[in-house]
């Protein structure tokens, strides 16, 4: 298992996810760059609160007279509507990116700086063959810490003369179309990499939960100890320390 963070194409291969290749996606047959126009990119992530696995993030340009029927927030989408809504959201899409940072990652630098980071490297994505947005939409509270896009922004080659605007929108994978689009292909690429994960370490049902702290997740923990998929700092991972260590342990805990 990859142990560094990566922005990975929707378009490689789960092979090449699961290996940690990085990279962006190629725009559009035809399509030689961003319209000039001031451009919007939804921006939101995946798997945040699992116990397992990477949180991945995407970042999605949709144009003004876009066209998705069905399109809302991937939580209330069974898996074949997300299924059948993420190709055509790539094939509609102006441009889109993915970022994803894996477990030694996370309990490196905290789930929530995680998260931003996954972000940024998904917004990275988008000017790799023309401008990048004017504005992000982010999902949640909190926009991405200017530091940590820049910084995402040089590693991808790019030196903007500013950032783009950033605007927090509470519930916008439900009101935005381009966040929604966005929470879509986080979620269906962290879902099928799970599902591939889940042929190496068979015992813990990563194919039915994602990670996520179900019931029969636990009992695989408690049965067989984590595995270098975990993250080792989310509360139930680990065997609860004594009493006395408690204070000295610092541990995360899941963010919903």
């Amino acid at each position: 298992m990859p142990r560094t963070d990566a922005a990975v194409s929707a378009r490689s291969t789960m092979s090449a996810a699961s290996a940690g290749l990085t990279g962006c996606q190629d725009l559009l047959p035809g399509l030689a760059a961003l319209p000039e126009a001031a451009a919007t990119a939804g921006v939101d992530e995946a798997g945040r609160g699992c116990l397992a696995g990477p949180v991945v993030a995407a970042a999605v340009i949709l144009p003004e007279d876009a066209s998705l029927p069905g399109l809302a927030d991937s939580k209330i989408l069974s898996e074949r509507q997300r299924d059948a809504l993420a190709p055509l959201i790539r094939r509609t899409a102006l441009a889109w990116g993915l970022g994803m940072v894996w477990p030694r990652r996370i309990e490196t630098i905290n789930i929530l700086q995680a998260t931003f980071e996954a972000m940024s490297r998904a917004v990275s994505c988008l000017g790799r063959h023309g401008p990048l947005p004017e504005l992000l939409l982010i999902d949640g509270n909190k926009t991405l810490p200017p530091e940590q896009l820049r910084s995402a922004l040089a590693r991808a080659g790019h030196t903007p003369p500013h950032l783009p605007r950033q605007r927090a929108v509470v519930h916008g994978d439900a009101t935005e179309a381009a966040i929604s689009a966005a929470s879509i292909l986080a979620k269906t690429q962290r879902d099928k990499l799970m599902t591939a994960l889940d042929r190496r370490w068979p015992v813990y049902g990563f194919a039915r939960h994602k990670g996520y702290g179900t019931a029969d997740h636990y009992a695989a923990l408690r049965a067989h100890g984590p595995c270098p998929l975990h993250r080792l700092t989310f509360r139930g991972v680990l065997p609860e320390a004594p009493a006395a260590q408690t204070e000295r342990t610092a541990v995360q805990g899941s963010l919903l």
